[in-house]
């Protein structure tokens, strides 16, 4: 521990002050000047191998879908979600994938947009496999190994 007296204050330039020039900080002394430090090399970052794509949410799916089904009939947020007696923030929310939609709204959906429940899955199915299809195009390029996509119907509940 080093003993400095008590009306001295200890100042350590950021950096050196330039010969000639005036600073308005006390000169330090030899006895409080630090060696300089080398600078540190950081060792060299290993590139890193491209984040596996995720696959979409099925909510976000049948979200995009309601959306550009509604935009394709030049319909209003207000006019479907009436024609379908749900609530105009609930039906916003559906369209964006911030809610998780039961068989029953889906189906109010579906049908305030003209659509069978089928037809609306038919159509989220058909994003989902053109979605996927591209995630799995880019991953596979990488790999020699190929899947073929599957062309059936899912339903999850």
């Amino acid at each position: 521990m080093r003993n400095q007296a008590p009306d001295e204050a200890r100042v350590i330039p950021l950096r050196p002050a330039a010969t000639g020039a005036r600073t308005d900080t006390p000169a330090v002394t030899p006895r409080q000047q630090r060696p300089a430090l080398a600078p540190q090399t950081r060792p060299a970052r290993e590139p890193r191998a491209p984040a596996p794509a995720r696959e979409p949410l099925w909510r976000d799916l049948v979200g995009d879908v309601l959306r550009r089904e509604r935009l394709a009939q030049e319909r209003t947020l207000k006019d479907v979600a009436e024609a379908a007696r749900i609530s105009m923030p609930y039906l916003s929310e559906l369209e964006r994938g911030r809610k998780e939609a039961s068989s029953e709204v889906l189906a109010a959906a579906a049908h305030a947009l003209g659509l069978g429940l089928g037809d609306l899955l038919s159509l989220v199915h058909g994003e989902l496999t053109r979605r996927t299809r591209t995630t799995r195009a880019t991953t596979t390029a990488t790999t020699t190994t190929t899947t073929t996509p599957y062309n059936g119907l899912c339903l999850a509940a």
